[in-house]
């Protein structure tokens, strides 16, 4: 594993400066999200780009940097208890975060006012996610338990699956790219939203429908 500064390095991929990733170079990299920096890092499904999501600066930088997006950034999050910070959490979502988180399942929530409305361009709804990949947990959880985690692309083309492939698309424009590898799953995570009376399935994934199915059936509450 390393971590790529391409800022710092001010080349292209084959010649970029690389580091170990220690958790010395995780904790330089929150520390960059901290002060307002929009860094590419691997999660269990593809790579993401992110950036503190109480940064409104920020958040608008990285709209430009997906280019031509009219969707709302999802959150990773450390835990349950950072979901908290930004989102309503109903007893539905809880019985499926103990059940399916950290792991590839995303839900969407009812969003708290703590979480500026241009993240979620406005709606009152809010996708949220507990990864299930140590650097990006560690990350995030230096940063401040919170991160963007939207794919390290540019919208409507593919989702990277190594840190190369999101430098080919967005490297020129990010401050930092940490390199962990192929990421495990290598597929978008599945979306369930749960603002509605009963779940509806946005994007089956890597979690099962059925699985999900039984959840409902089961009355959760």
């Amino acid at each position: 594993m390393s971590l790529i500064y391409h800022r710092q390095s001010n080349s292209k991929i084959g010649n970029m400066k690389t580091a170990k990733a220690t958790r010395a170079a995780i904790q330089s990299a929150a520390q960059l999200v901290k002060s307002g920096g929009v860094i590419v890092y691997p999660t269990d499904t593809v790579y993401g780009v992110g950036c503190d999501p109480f940064n409104e600066s920020s958040v608008k930088r990285l709209f430009k940097i997906k280019g031509e997006r009219t969707k709302p950034f999802p959150i990773l999050a450390s835990s349950v208890e950072d979901v908290e910070k930004i989102a309503q959490i109903s007893g539905k979502a809880l019985k499926l975060a103990k059940k399916f988180w950290p792991g590839p399942l995303t839900m969407v929530l009812q969003k708290k006012p703590s979480l500026p409305s241009i993240v979620t361009i406005n709606l009152n709804s809010v996708a949220v996610r507990v990864p299930n990949h140590g650097i990006a947990l560690e990350l995030i959880r230096l940063s401040g338990g919170l991160l963007i985690g939207t794919s390290a692309n540019k919208t409507g083309k593919k989702s990277p699956q190594t840190a190369s492939e999101a430098a080919e698309q967005i490297g020129e424009e990010v401050d930092l790219i940490l390199d962990g590898g192929t990421a495990p799953i290598g597929a978008p995570s599945a979306i369930v939203d749960l603002t509605g009376e009963r779940p509806k399935i946005l994007r089956k994934g890597p979690i099962k429908l059925d699985n999900l199915l039984k959840l409902e059936l089961a009355k959760i509450s």
